[in-house]
């Protein structure tokens, strides 16, 4: 059989995990006597041992005996780290290197903990060869913060850093100088799209809790798995529209292969994620999605090594589609009638437990996995005649994917089915549309009575988007109106009320003392200081009392108000192009993260059940 050299590493990575397996089993330490002499140089009974192992393992002794002098030399080295750290604090950080200079090269670094994540970058660049502005550091799942220092960040000694490059180095890839420049100009512009996926998403976010014209302007919502939208808390809500966010933008880097960039945008999802209540995230599968979605992102990086927890990611992701599709999926099928799509997650999840397996040193567990996406595989290949059919009458060919997947390959019961959920969505998106038109109204009309846009959004949530029932709630809870509100048009602030106001409050039959003090609070407005007095017998609730004298100053206009008004319209353009690079990102069909060619899993599928069929077969050299 021909072997190539992605064999002979897949191999060797195997053996390496393996024999690491079973040193811990027997509970051998390497860098001890006898294998380890009092100079560190290798003893005698390592050769020993490789051939004990080497028999375990049906495999060339010197293969063996050379991967174990590998495992020794690294515990020496790691051992010295040790002492050293222990007297002198200076510790060590296992650095991880993209694929192409990672080949040879030594890939630790001693550092002191209480330098920033700046000078560590700085370091990192110096000593390997990369130019600083285009590499990023991950540390324990995070991007490194270059303002904070190391021990802030939770950096320890031997910690993994692995480094994401935005360009190759100037030694590899200088060919003349527009090449240089071009290459510059290009991470400038991928570390400018980052900052850009930033900035639009949390415009984004803010405009899922303001109150917007559907219709006028874009924003992000959230629905469940019929497309309806979903009641939640609003901080609950701005976390989980950024993390779904990060996430549809990671993917969008991963269709495109920049993994590179996809990563911090996955791991900036994760961090959102984990700050919606755990009762959510057992509800979506979006959790679990993404989970999958880091450890490939991984995967294809070179680095799975890197990601300590990738068996626990994987493990979540496993329970997370237990806990939302229920056992054997039974709650898909009554929400869907079928889960032939969602096959195509845990083909994934089993194809990436297989590899982590394999590369950790359990053959059988990996060819257990593999076969069980291989199986998958094959009821989820789709005949490309069937596509082309779907294609001729007017159906996308990811329409044609997923309805074929969803009706086990049937081209005439796949057009129906994608032809309604067409017209389901249509009708959907239709009530959602209208119900997000009249909850605009309903502030509308709330603000023309004087409330700010805060309040009014905080009344009607409390009222389930009742307007009669909000309008009550304002009334009984004056205090509401005294909420920080970022509209200016009602938000008119002024020193003291005007004796007119006043004069009408008294009319009414308030006390001149009483409706002065209202007038402050409310800055003005008589409308709502007569009703809270007439609601609180004449005189303002408790609660209300303070702010009647803090009301009564008013922030002078800043001399730099018209300056920062002449930049505003620049600042419009630069949000408007944040918000439509997003944009252009969300997928318009709502189960893309569903749809796959299962190009890339075919050839990763037969690839590792080849090294798992390779582990036994393997022949004595010695």
């Amino acid at each position: 059989m021909h072997t190539t050299p992605s064999l002979i590493m897949a191999q060797k990575e195997y053996l390496q995990a393996k024999l690491t397996q079973f040193l811990r089993e027997d509970r051998i330490q390497l860098w001890k006597p006898p294998y380890t002499d009092e100079n560190k140089e290798v003893g005698l009974a390592l050769k020993d041992l490789a051939k004990k192992y080497s028999d375990k393992l049906e495999c060339c002794e010197n293969e063996v005996e050379k991967i174990m002098e590998e495992i020794r030399c690294k515990a020496i080295e790691r051992g010295t780290g040790n002492e050293h750290y222990k007297t002198t604090g200076i510790a060590t950080i296992e650095v991880f290197l993209p694929p192409r200079v990672r080949k040879d090269r030594k890939n630790r670094l001693e550092t002191r903990l209480h330098i920033t994540g700046r000078e560590l970058r700085s370091k990192i660049a110096e000593t390997f060869g990369f130019q600083e502005s285009y590499i990023k550091i991950v540390i324990n799942k995070k991007q490194l913060q270059l303002g904070r220092t190391l021990e802030e960040q939770g950096v320890t000694h031997n910690v993994k850093a692995m480094v994401l490059e935005l360009k190759q180095s100037e030694e590899d890839t200088r060919k003349n100088v527009q090449v240089e420049e071009d290459e510059q100009n290009e991470a400038k512009l991928k570390e400018k799209r980052i900052q850009r996926t930033k900035r639009g998403l949390e415009i984004l976010a803010e405009r899922a809790e303001m109150v917007v014209d559907p219709e006028t302007t874009p924003y992000l919502d959230i629905a469940n798995q019929t497309g309806r939208s979903i009641r939640m808390p609003p901080s609950e809500r701005k976390a989980l529209v950024l993390a779904m966010g990060y996430h549809e933008k990671g993917r969008a880097f991963l269709k495109r292969k920049e993994y590179g960039i996809a990563l911090p945008c996955l791991l900036d999802a994760d961090r959102y994620f984990c700050e919606c209540c755990p009762e959510l995230l057992d509800t979506v599968d979006n959790y679990a999605v993404l989970q999958l979605d880091i450890v490939w992102c991984y995967f294809r990086l070179g680095q799975l090594e890197c990601l300590d927890d990738a068996e626990k990611k994987l493990n979540l992701a496993q329970k997370c589609f237990k806990n939302c599709y229920g056992e054997n999926h039974q709650r898909l099928v009554h929400i869907k009638g079928n889960c032939g799509k969602e096959k195509i997650l845990f083909l994934r999840l089993y194809l990436l437990q297989g590899i982590r397996n394999y590369l950790s040193g359990n053959g059988e567990v990996a060819c257990d996995y593999l076969s069980k996406a291989h199986q998958l595989f094959k009821e989820l290949y789709i005949d490309p005649t069937k596509v082309d059919n779907l294609l001729q009458l007017g159906f996308t060919a990811q329409e044609a994917r997923l309805g074929l997947r969803a009706c086990d390959g049937n081209v005439d019961h796949a057009a129906a089915h994608i032809t309604n959920r067409r017209e389901e969505l249509a009708q959907i998106r239709k009530e959602e549309k209208e119900k997000k038109r009249r909850r605009l109204e309903n502030i509308n009309s709330l603000k023309g009575m004087g409330y700010s846009t805060h309040a009014a959004r905080q009344a009607l949530h409390q009222a389930s988007g009742n307007l009669d029932e909000a309008l009550k709630i304002l009334v009984s809870n004056p205090q509401m109106w005294w909420l920080n509100d970022s509209d200016p048009q009602t938000n008119n602030c002024q020193e003291s009320p005007s004796q007119e106001s006043i004069n009408q409050l008294v009319y009414m039959g308030f006390e001149a003392v009483a409706a002065e003090a209202a007038l402050r609070v409310f800055r003005g407005n008589v409308q709502l200081a007569a009703q809270t007095l007439a609601h609180n017998g004449g005189s303002l609730p408790p609660d209300l009392q303070f702010s009647a004298e803090d009301s009564s100053s008013t922030p002078s206009t800043s001399p730099s108000d018209s300056a920062a008004a002449s930049s505003a319209s620049t600042d419009e353009d630069m949000e408007t192009e944040a918000v439509n690079e997003i944009l252009e990102d969300i997928p318009e069909h709502e189960e893309d993260y569903l749809d796959s060619t299962l190009e890339d899993e075919e050839i990763l599928i037969a690839e590792y059940l080849c090294y798992v069929e390779n582990i036994k077969s393997a022949t004595k050299k010695n």
